[in-house]
């Protein structure tokens, strides 16, 4: 809901400040006075075009600005969030300035975004019904959401569970067909994925293959410099002479280190100790030139072997550039395995015993099962829902005076599962018993539209009211709901919205007093003329005509507002909202009702207006 609305240098709006009442808030005033400007304004904050006409002339740029009550935990909370604006508790502050040249801007939750987020946003808390907005009626989608909407949360489940049916099905048609059209390119992969497998499978790797026979290369071409290496390594180690030649070699030298050590050992803890390690260093040598022996046994200088082994290395490099193609990085041996596996699963998958077309088949005739089931399900529902909703609505629309006339709700079957259901939801208006139902586009008039409108939301209002209470209203705006109507069918009108607003914030913007006195907060726009420099001037002289002629001069320009004099004296024209109350209310509804505040016939019809509507005197 919103709990306020602030307003700059709009039209004729200087600047306006509008507290709005939880439940119903009628907004009245002479014809021209600035009504439609606060309709503007409203506007603006759900993102609507703007145009630099709409500032206040003289005026730098107007500004609107707005109050929105807001669960936490809607959807609407999670897009001001996903925007980057924040609530303060429950409450949701926009904003839009439109300058007198150069682009919009608009503000949610103090942060900038495009206007698109502001209609976006604003379409789920404020719903706007006036002469053209009537139009959306016309649209098979709107009227079957207003048919669903009457189920609650248990038959939104069920739109939901068809929903997800439908994509199933959708999802397994669609691979069926690819399935089906892709039958010639599978038998080329298949083919291409069997030559590269039995070439993989004829050079016959072996995991880390390649860098075995890289390290066995380089031993190779580097043979004769290895084998002088380890031959002066073992000859130093344990030789008879040393690499030098002039000296024992180490594991004689290290032998006569433990002798001498050995020797004095029992003397000495010290010396034992020493002893020790010189005899596990003169093994560790003894060891290594073992070893360096049998390197040296091994160390092979064969030109044939070099030859095999390069020649493997070339046969794994082709096969790692070779095959699966250009697409794949086969790096190494290792690469090119855990590719054969992969192409081995998918060659069993395209030409394995399993027929995937048959299982592919199958899935789709369960999926079509399943959407029949639960597309049978959503139709009874909508069938039970269309025969409530045409027996609620066609007791409103008797209520509002279009008695014989009653709503009728088609459901007709499609020729095949849509995304939404089995069928078709149309709207339809039997005008008088015997009339056939015509679409409400064409069976209904602006004012008649409105009133269906009225009846629908009511008896929707009522159901959503059972089904989730809330205390974060939404917010429904009627423009000129009353066009065409007066007397019993303006007071059920009013009663109806007054009704309306047990569970909405209601606004509706009227001419008819039956409409307003049943509203909670009564706002008046009235628009005054500023006294120039002339007519100070001139005020003794036209004083008495202008006390004469204002009303009839207002009412003029205001429906004309196109003469000479309205025009030069625009500047000094400003509209102000006040809230009336008490007597002035009374005053208001009397001015409605005879165009003259002071007629005591008027005023008394007033009253009892006021009193009719707080006591509900009238049957539902």
């Amino acid at each position: 809901m919103i709990e306020s609305l602030h307003i700059e240098d709009l039209g004729v709006i200087e600047e306006a400040d509008l507290p709005l009442s939880r439940g119903l808030t009628a907004l009245t005033g002479e014809t021209g006075a600035g009504k439609t400007m606060v309709l503007t304004s409203l506007g603006l904050l759900l993102g609507q075009r703007a145009e630099t006409t709409i500032v206040r002339t003289g005026a730098e740029r107007s500004l609107v600005e707005g109050a929105f009550l807001v669960d936490p935990d809607s959807r609407v909370a999670a897009r001001v969030v996903e925007a980057g604006g924040d609530l303060d508790d429950d409450l949701l502050l926009a904003s839009r300035t439109v300058p007198a040249s150069g682009r919009s801007r608009a503000y949610l939750g103090g942060r900038s975004v495009p206007a698109s987020v502001l209609s976006e946003v604003g379409g789920r808390l404020v719903s706007v019904h006036g002469q053209a907005d009537q139009l959306r009626l016309r649209s098979t989608a709107a009227q079957r959401a207003a048919l669903d909407s009457l189920g609650g949360q248990d038959h939104a489940a069920l739109c939901r569970r068809y929903a997800q049916a439908y994509q199933a099905r959708r999802q397994a048609d669609q691979e069926l067909q690819d399935w089906q059209a892709s039958a010639q390119a599978r038998a080329v992969e298949v083919a291409q994925l069997r030559t590269w497998l039995e070439a993989l499978e004829e050079v016959d790797p072996r995991s880390g293959e390649d860098r075995e026979l890289t390290a066995e290369a380089e031993r190779l071409d580097h043979a004769e410099d290895l084998r002088r290496a380890a031959t002066g390594a073992r000859t130093a180690l344990s030789g008879e002479e040393s690499a030098t030649g002039q000296a024992p070699d180490v594991v004689s030298l290290i032998a006569y280190a433990h002798r001498s050590l050995s020797a004095e050992s029992d003397r000495d803890p010290a010396l034992a100790e020493l002893a020790a390690r010189t005899q596990r260093l003169g093994i560790d040598a003894a060891d290594i030139a073992a070893e360096l022996g049998g390197y040296l046994s091994a160390l092979s200088a064969d030109p044939a072997r070099l030859a095999q082994v390069q020649d493997r290395r070339g046969e794994l490099a082709r096969a790692c550039r070779e095959i699966g193609g250009p697409q794949e990085q086969l790096d190494d041996v290792d690469a090119l395995l855990a590719w054969g596996e992969r192409a081995a699963a998918r060659l069993a998958e395209l030409d394995g015993p399993q027929d995937t077309a048959t299982v592919l088949a199958e899935r789709l005739a369960a999926a079509d099962e399943e959407l029949a089931g639960v597309g049978a399900e959503l139709s009874q529902a909508r069938q039970q829902l269309g025969e409530r909703l045409e027996q609620a609505v066609t007791a409103e629309l008797e209520g509002l005076e279009m008695k014989g006339a009653r709503l009728v709700v088609e459901l007709d079957r499609l020729d095949e599962p849509g995304p939404t259901g089995l069928e078709s939801v149309a709207l339809t208006l039997v005008s008088h018993p015997g009339a056939p139902g015509l679409p409400l586009g064409k069976g209904a008039s602006g004012g008649e539209l409105s009133r269906i409108m009225l009846a629908l939301e009511v008896v929707l209002a009522d159901a959503a009211a059972l089904a989730r209470p809330s205390t974060h209203t939404r917010t429904l705006v009627f423009d000129e709901i009353d066009a065409g109507v007066g007397g019993r069918a303006a007071r059920e009108i009013g009663r109806r919205l007054a009704r309306l607003a047990r569970h909405h914030q209601v606004i509706v913007v009227t001419h008819l007093a039956q409409v307003a006195a049943w509203a909670d907060t009564q706002l008046v726009v009235v628009k005054e003329t500023k006294e120039t420099k002339e007519t100070k001037e001139t005020k003794g002289t036209k004083e008495s005509k202008r006390a004469k002629g204002a009303g009839q001069t207002q009412d003029t320009a205001a429906s004309l507002g196109e003469s000479q004099d309205d025009a030069e004296t625009a500047e000094a024209t400003r509209t102000r909202v006040v809230q009336v109350v008490g007597s002035e209310r009374v005053t208001e509804l009397a001015r409605m009702l005879s165009g003259h505040e002071r007629s005591e016939a008027a005023l008394r019809h007033a009253a009892e207006l006021l009193e009719e509507a707080s006591m509900g005197q009238s049957p539902t």
